[in-house]
């Protein structure tokens, strides 16, 4: 079984809207797929693909929502 991480309940106590999360993890994504430029060191993510990692991003306070 596969278990997602970060949980989508501990980030929508984050960011107030679904579709808000999904347009900032999308845009940041697509930042790390074109520049190479990540907030943590590369070991210290728990998932392997970019989405994830914005959405680790989020969880921890790295990137700031408006």
């Amino acid at each position: 079984m596969n278990v997602i991480f970060p949980s989508i309940d501990k980030l929508l106590n984050i960011v107030d809207s679904k579709y808000k999360l999904v347009h900032v993890a999308s845009r940041r994504s697509k930042q790390m797929l074109e520049n190479k430029h990540f907030q943590m060191k590369q070991e210290e993510y728990v998932n392997k693909k970019e989405l994830g990692r914005a959405l680790e991003e989020v969880e921890k306070g790295l990137i700031t929502i408006k």
